[in-house]
């Protein structure tokens, strides 16, 4: 008799939250049962689990963890090999400092770019913010094979989606940001990058 798969993600395959949770678990090479749920979508299996209804949501036996940050941390701590956040409590607290400044400074823009309530000029404001910022900050990638770290941590597996979404936002990253675009490209050719991605997240790359 097959083993019973005790851990479950439910997961909008669109959700650049979604996408850094099924990162994580790829990059860990956790064996896990990713549910679908597409946007509109009602679940009453999620809505039983989780009262905000809200994605990505985490069960293990009787544990539900919801909301991305916390949903991180916690496989990080449960599956501690390898190790996505540093040992030491001062570089602990600095990637999380780079997480928040992450959400802060690009995550916001995404979600409004992306937001269907968003109206035309706030979400052509958004792409433009975005790619300034991004330009602006593109030095920095040229530091360590990641993003300011040797190591591949939390901080890459928030970064990584908001870059797979660029195209989509019709955003094109000049020469001058070429450390960004190599960064791109050696995390894009990933093992667990490739495995993380769904197919309508494929989709968004497909002939760029």
């Amino acid at each position: 008799m097959a083993a019973v798969n005790r851990l479950t993600c439910y997961s909008d395959p669109l959700d650049h939250y979604c996408h850094r949770v099924r990162l994580v678990l790829a990059e860990k090479a956790v064996e896990v049962q990713i549910i679908d749920i597409l946007p509109g979508e009602h679940s009453q299996a999620l809505a039983e689990l989780n009262p905000y209804h809200s994605l990505p949501t985490l069960v293990e036996r009787n544990l539900v963890v919801y909301d991305a940050p916390a949903v991180l941390e916690y496989l990080d701590e449960r599956y501690p090999h390898p190790a996505l956040l540093p040992a030491y409590p001062a570089a602990r607290a600095s990637s999380r400092v780079l997480m928040h400044r992450i959400q802060r400074d690009w995550c916001r823009l995404l979600d409004i770019a992306q937001a269907p309530g968003s109206s035309a000029e706030q979400k052509g404001r958004a792409v433009r913010e975005l790619r300034e910022s991004l330009i602006g900050a593109a030095p920095l990638f040229a530091v360590q094979p990641c993003f300011l770290s040797d190591d591949f941590s939390l901080v890459d597996c928030c970064l990584l989606p908001i870059l797979w979404r660029l195209p989509v936002l019709g955003i094109e990253l000049p020469r001058p940001a070429r450390p960004l675009l190599e960064y791109m490209e050696r995390m894009f050719a990933r093992d667990s990058f490739q495995s993380s991605l769904s197919s309508q997240e494929r989709a968004l790359r497909r002939g760029v």
